[in-house]
């Protein structure tokens, strides 16, 4: 704890949140029985998974379960409910439309339903929440630039971006290929968050930068690597969404220790706190900022000042 200080309380932004990964176990499983689908293990082992593609096939399962608008409107309220608990004032949430199988060829529909959710609790007093519609990684250009042109025909007042996640490590270098469609989505007026050094070193973020404009990066934490990136960051006012317990149970760092978040804040990089997974990891944002404050040293000053850069860099704005 820092004294005098509630984390709770504390008004801050999440900015690096998936929805997909916002589901408990009890959840999934009561969601499966209504819909009479197996577990893909028992409930007790739901979230054992033994890599990075199964997690991916985890969360398609998952969200395969949630198949009606009350379904998907349920979950972006119960998302909102989960963020007002760490005294969440706003929040930028990534959905990827290709683990919402009931959805596919139905964008307007699912960010309707999204919409629904997210409105109702607004009027409820919960947290204003933002949609950051992701490519897979794995995608072709040419799906890429079908769901940019949806999203731009739509122009929902919800989505406030367009986000790329998925396994790095496994796809190879894709900042070329999905170029030109994030620069459709800038010109558009759409944000651009993009996941790069995680799985990636630091050129999957050089490449996020100078191929797909990154107003934002998803992780960005293995920047360390190259001081001249850690330099330009820092110069540019680039935020990351730093994970940490996602960083470790995914092995990018052996402890938090020698988590590189508070480096890169100390040599003047942007940096927040947020939790990527929380219904799969079993974790919480107030419990994110402790177990920083734990490992670092963190003071009032600091941890006021990162909640403030996570208002800053949220792209939705305050109601």
């Amino acid at each position: 704890m820092v004294a005098g200080l509630d984390l709770r309380a504390l008004p801050k932004a999440e900015v690096h949140v998936h929805l997909e990964g916002c589901f408990g176990t009890a959840d999934l499983a009561a969601r499966a029985a209504v819909h009479g689908d197996p577990l893909p293990r028992p409930a007790d082992r739901l979230f054992d998974v033994a890599s990075f593609d199964e997690f991916l096939e985890f969360l398609s399962w998952s969200c395969g379960l949630l198949r009606t608008t009350k379904d998907v409107a349920d979950a972006a309220y119960a998302y909102a409910q989960r963020a007002a608990a760490s005294g969440i004032v706003r929040a930028d949430i990534i959905v990827n439309p290709t683990h919402w199988h009931s959805w596919r060829g139905d964008l307007a529909g699912f960010v309707g339903a999204l919409d629904h959710g997210f409105t109702a609790a607004e009027q409820d007093g919960l947290p204003r929440v933002g949609i950051c519609v992701s490519i897979l990684r794995l995608q072709s250009a040419s799906e890429a630039v079908e769901l940019v042109e949806r999203l731009v025909e739509l122009r929902h007042p919800r989505v406030v971006a367009l986000s790329i996640d998925g396994n790095e490590a496994m796809s190879g270098r894709t900042g070329p290929r999905f170029a030109d469609v994030f620069h459709r989505a800038g010109r558009a007026g759409l944000k651009r968050t993009v996941h790069a050094g995680e799985s990636s070193g630091p050129e999957g973020v050089r490449d996020a930068l100078d191929l797909l404009g990154a107003d934002r990066i998803d992780h960005g934490v293995r920047a360390v690597e190259d001081p001249a990136l850690v330099d330009e960051l820092a110069a540019r006012g680039i935020t990351l969404g730093v994970c940490p317990t996602s960083n470790l149970t995914l092995g990018i760092c052996e402890s938090l220790a020698t988590h590189p978040i508070d480096t890169l804040r100390r040599a003047g990089v942007r940096v927040t706190v947020n939790t990527d997974d929380p219904g799969f990891l079993g974790i919480d944002l107030v419990g994110e900022y402790q177990r920083c404050i734990d490992a670092f040293g963190w003071n009032e000053h600091v941890v006021r000042e990162l909640a403030a850069t996570s208002l800053d860099a949220c792209f939705t704005e305050a109601p």
